[in-house]
C-alpha cells in the first residue's frame, strides 16, 4: 500500500519523558486545507460525511497522535499469508463541529466481510478485528476493542482519531484477493451513545436510582417473603425506568435496536474505504522458528485482581494470560523475583504431572517452555524431591526438547554466579541434557575475567561452562558494534547444543531497536530483524505485565519507577478501558508479532535462495542494514515482503 506524504523522516519533537518522538507530536494543522463552507445547525443525515470529517489510512507502523495532519484517502491494499495477522490504521479528524456538545460528534464506523471471487470469506469479528487506539502517557499505544460489526467513536475538536484494524487469516484460508470496505458515517447527536457525554446531573439521578435499588435489595436476609417479592417489584421498576431513560435511547426504537442507519443514506453520504487483501499460498508455521519467550509476573496478577496464590481463581488467571499471549506468537513464562536477581520461572503453574501442564507444554504454539527449580505452589515434598520428580516425569515425553531452566537474571559478582553454578548442577544431575538459560551483560565485577569489560563478557561462556547451555546477552552491549556479534558467537560451541539467545530491557535506548513507549513503529518492529540478521536462535523479554503495584483490576496504570516509560509493559488489564476482563494489548505488542512474522518470511526466503541472499534483500531494501540504520518508512516492508511473495509463492 503507497502512503504518501509519511512525515515520519521530519523533525519532530518528542513526547516529554518519552524517547523516540515517533510521529505527529507538537505538529500544527497542515496537510490538506479543505475549506468548509458548512455553518450553524448542522444536520449529519442530510450532509456527506465526507464534509465533516477527514478520513485516511495509514500503515501499522505509524504513530498516530492526536496532531497528526489528514491526507488524501486511499484504497488500502495488503499481503498476507495463511496464519498470519496483517494490520492497517483509520484515522478520523473533524472538520467542523455537529452535536452541540463538548465532542465534535459522533462516527458510526461500520465493517463487512472480506470476500473472494470464488465465494470465500473472511469473517468480522473472527478475521477482521476494530481497535481503537488510546494514549498512554499522551502516547498512541493501547488498543482497545471496538464492537463488530458496527460502531461509534466520539470525536473530538481539534484532534485526530486512530482505529486499527488487523485482519487474521485462518491457516486452512485459501489463497485469492480478498476485497471488502469499512464504511464510515456521521451520526447525529441525539444517537449518540449517552454514556459517554452524560452530564453531572444526569450522572447523579442515575446514580441515584441504581443505588436506591442496591440499598433495597441487599438487606432481604430473614425478610418476609411478601416484603421480598414487593422489593423485588420496586426495584424491577426502577430499573426499568432507569433502562427506558433517554440516556439509552441510542438502544431502542419502535422497531428495536439502533444499529445501523437507512442504507440509503450509506450509500449516498458514507466515506468508504476500501480494503483488499491479497492471501498467498505460504503457512505461517504454527510452533515459531525463533523461540520468544516473554515474563509475565504473577506477583502483579495476584495484586491486581486479588487472587490468592495457589487458589483456583490465581489458576484461572495466569491461565488466561498464558493462552491470550499465545497469539502474539509468544511462548510465556510466569516469574518471581528474589533475593539478589534469582527467579523463579515457571510456565505451567500445575505440577508436571497434571494434565494442564501436559495441555501447556504439547501446544503447537508455545515454542519454549520454563521449568521450575523449586515448586511454584507449597507442597509437602522437600524441594529437592520436587525437582527430581519434575524432571523424571518431563524427560518422557516429546515436549522435553521445549524445556529451559531460567535460574537466575543477570549475576554481576562471584556469589551470584556460584549460586547460579550450583543450582545448575542440581538441574544437570538429574538431566544432563537438560537446557540452563542465562541472561548476562557483563562478568563477575569482583573477579575480572579480563582486562576489559568487553572481554570480560566475551569470556562469560567459558566461565559458565558446563552450567549453562543458552547464553542470552543483552543487546546494549553491542552498542552500534554489530561486528562484535562474532566474537560472541565464535566462544560458544553449538556443536555440544550450546545457543546464543539475546534479549532488550532498559537498554539498548534510542534510536536503536527496543520496545520503549515513543519510539518509532518501525523501532519496534525491528527488534526482530536485528534478530534474524545477527543469527540469535532464541529471544527473551523480562516482563509484559510488570506496571506498579495496584490492588484494583481497573486502577490507573503506572510505569515503574526509573525505567524507560514502557519497559515492562507489553499489555494492560481490559478493565482499566471498559468492563471487559480480557487483556487489552499495546500496539507495540503488535509490532512485536509483526517482526516475528517478518522473521518467518526471511528464513521462508533463506530457505530458498540461502542466508547470504536473504541478508542481501534485508539491505537493499533498506529494511534493516545495522542498529542504528534501519528504514523509518513502511513502504520498505511492505516491498521486502512484496518481493519475497514474489519469489517463493510458487514454491511455498
Amino acid at each position: 500500500m503507497d502512503y504518501p506524504g509519511n512525515s515520519q523522516d521530519m523533525a519532530v519533537p518528542p513526547v516529554e519523558g518519552v524517547a523516540g518522538g515517533g510521529t505527529a507530536y507538537g505538529w500544527n494543522d497542515g496537510g490538506l486545507n479543505v475549506s468548509n463552507p458548512l455553518k450553524g445547525s448542522i444536520d449529519p443525515t442530510e450532509v456527506p460525511t465526507a464534509d465533516l470529517v477527514h478520513v485516511w489510512c495509514l500503515p501499522s507502523t505509524a504513530n498516530v497522535g492526536p496532531q497528526e495532519v489528514p491526507r488524501n484517502l486511499e484504497p488500502v491494499n495488503l499481503l498476507a499469508a495463511r496464519n498470519e495477522r496483517e494490520s492497517v490504521q483509520l484515522a478520523i479528524r473533524p472538520k467542523v463541529s455537529w452535536s452541540g456538545s463538548s465532542v465534535a460528534g459522533v462516527v458510526q464506523v461500520q465493517c463487512c466481510d472480506l470476500c473472494s471471487a470464488s465465494g470465500d470469506r473472511l469473517i468480522v469479528g473472527q478475521s477482521l478485528k476494530l481497535r481503537r487506539v488510546v494514549p498512554i502517557l499522551g502516547v498512541p499505544d493501547a488498543l482497545v476493542p471496538l464492537d463488530l460489526p458496527i460502531s461509534q467513536i466520539s470525536l473530538q475538536p481539534g484532534e485526530t482519531t486512530a482505529v486499527w484494524v488487523s485482519i487474521d487469516v485462518p491457516n486452512e484460508q485459501p489463497p485469492g484477493l480478498y476485497e471488502g470496505e469499512i464504511i464510515i458515517n456521521a451520526t447525529k447527536a441525539d444517537t449518540e451513545s449517552s454514556s459517554q457525554c452524560l452530564g453531572k446531573a444526569e450522572k447523579h439521578q442515575l446514580f441515584t436510582e441504581l443505588r436506591n435499588c442496591l440499598d433495597a435489595l441487599e438487606p432481604i436476609d430473614g425478610k418476609p417473603l411478601d416484603e421480598v417479592v414487593e422489593r423485588v417489584k420496586s426495584s424491577t421498576t426502577s430499573l426499568r425506568k432507569v433502562l427506558l431513560s433517554s440516556s439509552f435511547s441510542e438502544f431502542f426504537s419502535d422497531n428495536g435496536p439502533v444499529d445501523m442507519m437507512d442504507e440509503d443514506a450509506i450509500s449516498n453520504l458514507s466515506v468508504r474505504v476500501k480494503l483488499s487483501l491479497t492471501v498467498w499460498d505460504f503457512i505461517i508455521p504454527t510452533t515459531p522458528s525463533l523461540p520468544a519467550v516473554f515474563g509475565i509476573s504473577d506477583t502483579v496478577i495476584e495484586d491486581r485482581f486479588g487472587v490468592g496464590h495457589g487458589s483456583s481463581e490465581w489458576y484461572d488467571a495466569l491461565e488466561q494470560h498464558f493462552k491470550w499471549l499465545l497469539q502474539y506468537r509468544i511462548s510465556p513464562y510466569f516469574c518471581r523475583w528474589g533475593d539478589s536477581m534469582r527467579v523463579l520461572t515457571y510456565t505451567s503453574p500445575w505440577p508436571a504431572d497434571h494434565p494442564k501442564s501436559d495441555e501447556y507444554f504439547s501446544d503447537p504454539r508455545l515454542a519454549a517452555y520454563a521449568v521450575p527449580h523449586s515448586p511454584v505452589v507449597s507442597c509437602n515434598d522437600a524441594a529437592k524431591d520436587y525437582l527430581q520428580k519434575e524432571i523424571e516425569i518431563l524427560r518422557t515425553k516429546s515436549h522435553w526438547k521445549k524445556a529451559y531452566f531460567y535460574l537466575w537474571d543477570e549475576p554481576l559478582n562471584m556469589e551470584q554466579y556460584e549460586s547460579l553454578c550450583n543450582m545448575a548442577s542440581e538441574v544437570h544431575a538429574y538431566a544432563p541434557d537438560a537446557r540452563v538459560l542465562t541472561t548476562y551483560y557483563c562478568g563477575p565485577s569482583d573477579a575480572p575475567l579480563a582486562p576489559t569489560p568487553f572481554e570480560a563478557f566475551l569470556k562469560v561462556p567459558k566461565f559458565l561452562r558446563p552450567h549453562t547451555q543458552i547464553y542470552c546477552t543483552s543487546e546494549w552491549v553491542f552498542g552500534n558494534r554489530e561486528d562484535l556479534v562474532k566474537d560472541v558467537i565464535s566462544e560458544l560451541h553449538p556443536e555440544n547444543g550450546e545457543e546464543w539467545w539475546t534479549y532488550v530491557c532498559m537498554g539498548p535506548s534510542d534510536p536503536h531497536p527496543n520496545w520503549h513507549l515513543g519510539m518509532r513503529g518501525t523501532q519496534h518492529r525491528a527488534v526482530m530483524w536485528r534478530v534474524w540478521k545477527e543469527g540469535g536462535t532464541g529471544f527473551l523479554y523480562w516482563g509484559a505485565n510488570c506496571y506498579e503495584k495496584a490492588t484494583v483490576p481497573s486502577a490507573e496504570i503506572k510505569f515503574r519507577r526509573g525505567l524507560p516509560p514502557g519497559d515492562g509493559v507489553l499489555y494492560y488489564p481490559g478493565e482499566v478501558f471498559s468492563s471487559s476482563k480480557q487483556p487489552v494489548a499495546s500496539l507495540r505488542l503488535e509490532r512485536i508479532l509483526s517482526g516475528l512474522q517478518d522473521f518467518e518470511y526471511l528464513k521462508l526466503y533463506a530457505s530458498r535462495y540461502g542466508k547470504e541472499e536473504a541478508l542481501t534483500l534485508l539491505e537493499k531494501t533498506g529494511v534493516y542494514l545495522g542498529p542504528e540504520r534501519y528504514t523509518h518508512e513502511h513502504m520498505a516492508i511492505d516491498i521486502m515482503r512484496g518481493e519475497i511473495f514474489s519469489s517463493c509463492r510458487s514454491c511455498s
